[in-house]
Order: C-alpha cells, then sequence, then structure tokens
C-alpha cells in the first residue's frame, strides 16, 4: 500500500526530459495547505535526507539510431506486421478458429506519463541484424495444432512416384485365350514365368530371355490354369478334362497325374506341400503331394464354376470365388466354408491376401459387379468397397508397399495402381486391346528396374506386358536382373 505521507515529485509537477534532472535532489514541494488531506500535517523534507521517485523514465533523444539503421517511426514497419501475424495466429492456435472477434484487453501503455502524454519509441528490438531472414507465419506457431486450424499444413510434402506409363516389355503369346474363368499365368519364385497357350505350357526364363517349351498335353486336351509352387521347381498344370499334373520345371519331366475332377481345372494355389484345385464341377480338392491318394478331402459349397483360389500368407485360411458370385473362406480343418461373403453381384475370379495385415482380403466382380470389396476375415467385416466402372480380373498386393494392383475387362481393358485403405488411383495403365485377364508379380529382389518392382498382364490379344508398378526393396540394387537379349519384343513360342 502507497504511504500516504509520501511526496511524489510525478503526481505534482509534470516531467520535463530535456531537463536536467537528479533523482537525489529533493523537489519542490507545494506549500497550499488546501491541496492537503484533513488531519495530516505538511511534510517538511531535511536537506541530509535524499529524495527517490518511484520510476526512472529515460531520455533517448540523444540516442544515435541511425548506427542499427532503425527507423525513426513505425510508420511502415515489416515487425509490427509480423507481431500482429503472430499474434493472431497465436490466438487460433489457443482459443480455436472462431477467435478472430476476441477483444484484446486494455492495458495501460508503458510509455505514458502522468500527463497522458505518450513517450514514442521505435515497435522492433534494438539488438538485431539488419538483415532478416523471412519466415513463413505457420512457422511462428508454438506448437503442432490442427491442419484445418492452421489452413497450412507443416508436414512435408510426397513428391509422387513416377509410374512409367508404357510397358517395359512385351512378349507375343499367340493361342493366349480369352476366357474369365481361367489362369495361365504365374511367376515362380525361381524367377522363371509360365504360359498356357492352347494345349502347351511355355517357360520364360526372365533372368536371360530364354523360352523352353515345357510339355504338350495329348488327346485335344487345353492347358485351363498353371501354378508354381511356393518353393522349388515344381509346376502344377489344370486341364480341360480335369487332370492335375505335376511337372519339375528343372528337369522338363512330368513326375505325377492327379485325377479327381469331372471337367476342367481353372484355379489353382499352393500351400507348402498342399495343392487346391478347383473347378468347373463346383468342387474343390485339397491334394497333398506326398500321400498316394489324388486328393485328401473335397470341399463343397459353390454352386457353379470355382474360377478363384487364394491361400492367406500364413497358410491358415483359403480363399475361393465362384460364379455363383459367392466368396468363401476355408480353413485346414473342415470341409464347410467358414465364412461366407455374398455381396458381390457377379462371378468372383480376383482374390488376394494382404501381406502386411493378417486377415485382410481383397475380392473383385465381373461385369455386373465392377467393385473391389475388402473383408477382415478375422472379425468376418465387411470393411469398404469400390466401384471400378469395370470388370475387375485380377488383384495382386505389393509385398513392398500398401499397394495393390487390378486389372480390368470390359469395357476399359485398363491396369490400376491403387494405394490402401484411401484407394487412390497411383497410376492407370493402357495398352491391350482385350480384357486384362491374366496377371503375376515378379519375386521379391528379381526384375528391378528403376526402383519399381514388375508385374506382367497378359490379354486375349495374344500378348503379356511387362509394367513397373510398385516400388523395389529398399535393399536391392536398381540394376535389372534382366538379360539384355529379353528388349524390345519377341515371341515366347
Amino acid at each position: 500500500m502507497e504511504n500516504p505521507n509520501s511526496n511524489s515529485t510525478d503526481s505534482q509537477t509534470p516531467f520535463d526530459p530535456n531537463s536536467n534532472f537528479n533523482p537525489r535532489t529533493p523537489s519542490k514541494t507545494n506549500n497550499n495547505n488546501n491541496n492537503l488531506i484533513p488531519g495530516f500535517n505538511s511534510y517538511h523534507p531535511s536537506p541530509s535526507r535524499s529524495i527517490y521517485s518511484d520510476r526512472f523514465i529515460p531520455s533517448r533523444t540523444s540516442s544515435n539510431f541511425a548506427l542499427f539503421g532503425l527507423p525513426l517511426s513505425p510508420k511502415s514497419s515489416n515487425t509490427e506486421d509480423s507481431n500482429n501475424g503472430y499474434t493472431s495466429l497465436l490466438r487460433t492456435a489457443l482459443f480455436g478458429p472462431d477467435s478472430g472477434n476476441v477483444v484484446n484487453p486494455v492495458t495501460p501503455e508503458k510509455g505514458v506519463r502522468g500527463n497522458g502524454r505518450n513517450l514514442k519509441r521505435p515497435n522492433c528490438n534494438i539488438f538485431r541484424y539488419k538483415t532478416e531472414t523471412r519466415q513463413r507465419l505457420n512457422s511462428l506457431l508454438p506448437f503442432e495444432f490442427d491442419d484445418q486450424i492452421r489452413g497450412v499444413s507443416t508436414s512435408p510434402v510426397k513428391v509422387p512416384r513416377k509410374v512409367p506409363k508404357s510397358p517395359y516389355k512385351v512378349l507375343d503369346a499367340p493361342a493366349l485365350q480369352d476366357d474369365f474363368y481361367l489362369n495361365l499365368v504365374d511367376w515362380s519364385s525361381q524367377n522363371v514365368l509360365a504360359v498356357g497357350l492352347g494345349s502347351s505350357v511355355y517357360l520364360w526364363h526372365a533372368s536371360n530371355g530364354k523360352v523352353v517349351k515345357l510339355c504338350d498335353l495329348e488327346n485335344d486336351d487345353n492347358v485351363t490354369s498353371v501354378g508354381w509352387a511356393q518353393r522349388g521347381t515344381h509346376l502344377a498344370v489344370g486341364t480341360s478334362n480335369g487332370k492335375v499334373q505335376l511337372w519339375d520345371a528343372s528337369h522338363g519331366k512330368m513326375t505325377r497325374t492327379m485325377e479327381g475332377h469331372r471337367l476342367r481345372v481353372g484355379a489353382l494355389s499352393w500351400s507348402s506341400s498342399q495343392l487346391s484345385s478347383g473347378s468347373r464341377d463346383k468342387s474343390i480338392l485339397q491334394r497333398d503331394i506326398r500321400a498316394q491318394d489324388d486328393y485328401v478331402s473335397k470341399l463343397s459349397g459353390h454352386k457353379s464354376e470355382v474360377c478363384g483360389l487364394k491361400w492367406s500368407p500364413d497358410s491358415r485360411e483359403l480363399a475361393s470365388g465362384g460364379n455363383d458370385n459367392r466368396l468363401f473362406v476355408w480353413n485346414n480343418h473342415s470341409t464347410q466354408p467358414i465364412l461366407k461373403y455374398c455381396e458381390h453381384t457377379a462371378a468372383v475370379k480376383a482374390i488376394a491376401w494382404s501381406p502386411h495385415l493378417h486377415g485382410l482380403l481383397a475380392s473383385g466382380g465381373g461385369t455386373a459387379d465392377r467393385c473391389i470389396r475388402f473383408w477382415n476375415t478375422t472379425t468376418n467385416t465387411h470393411l469398404s468397397c469400390m466401384d471400378t466402372g469395370s470388370q475387375v480380373c485380377n488383384l495382386v498386393w505389393s509385398k513392398n508397399a500398401n499397394e495393390l494392383v487390378s486389372t480390368h475387362g470390359y469395357s476399359q481393358n485398363q491396369i490400376i495402381l491403387w494405394r490402401y485403405p484411401t484407394m487412390t488411383k497411383i497410376a492407370t495403365l493402357t495398352g491391350h486391346t482385350y480384357r486384362v485377364l491374366y496377371l503375376a508379380i515378379s519375386p521379391d529382389g528379381q526384375l528391378v528396374v528403376s526402383s519399381l518392382q514388375m508385374i506382367v498382364t497378359g490379354a486375349g490379344d495374344e500378348t503379356l506386358r511387362f509394367w513397373n508398378v510398385f516400388p523395389s526393396p529398399k535393399s536391392q540394387n536398381t540394376e535389372s536382373e534382366i538379360g539384355a537379349s529379353s528388349f524390345g519384343r519377341t515371341q515366347i513360342r
């Protein structure tokens, strides 16, 4: 509390900043007793006692501001604009986007004296460099805040990956059938591509571009599906008479013929030493190539031809799609489906398991459906649906990124690269003149060109086209392992 007996010079006599003021010299007091508070005696300072004012206000008239390059008046100060911008952004960050109408609290100016006059000073820091580095206003925020409030994203902008729109290589494949229900192309872990052409199977060695005929079927039989074992050089060949042949591709010899189906075998899928085959007779046969019997169990449930089969990466679940518009999920211990999905309105041939998330399954419908659907088989839920606008023929996931490729038929015959889970299109590739019925992906670490991993597509236009779409493993060299003789357009037979 202020002493009522104090006699401050600031409260009695206006201060002249140009006068020779000595704070230790007592100031003159007003002897008019009428100005004294009743009941109090007049105070007479002792000559031996020094009087101090309550504050010291310096005079800067003699300061040489030109030495620091400072403006004498803040009429067009850039610093003031920056302070205003910072104040506005800080208010928004603290109180939300609707705080623009908040009135600043009124506080007394530090330069206001008792008589009401302002002592102006430059609104800037005296200790600064003449040249300042301009910064974005959003960099002045004291902490991270929601992008919608700031209006500006501080995260670095990722440069989109450039996917070549033209095929890296084209192979002529005469007699490649235009049949939606067949699966005639597969790529092995040994970097060998198998293609069924008519009644023959051809092998294309990607390392040197060499083409070898593996077999010719007899008795007007045709190849309806091919499938490589996960490891090794064994190739399963499904035929139109319902048989499945097992070939040792490294020696060019057939090791076994397995029966059991009454009609053509259009789908094959391996799980270690177990081979699953789907047929036009509506059944799925589980075969153990180590056993003497042609098959160990029969899975029944589809009401029409089985045209899609895929084992999950952990070999615990088998997904099957049929011409009955059904998608079923099976396990190793039951002959009846454990999950049934009936949302598709056309044949389900395109099936792919995600290598990144356990239980994530993608499926695609035919011409009357045109949708890619995603399922969580662990929780038995339908996650999402994307209408692609055309028949979905195949799906495959990248092992190096959360992306997948779909190939399409009626009526656009295109190849689309998607980013999951947003399902934004990364690239759309065209070139086939018929529906793109066949799809396979190169094994990890093989055929890496321009830091992209390769896929191959086949169509009824009797061509195989190689595309660089997926990002390659980070540790992989960007040089291709394709032989020099494989560049350009050649024939596979």
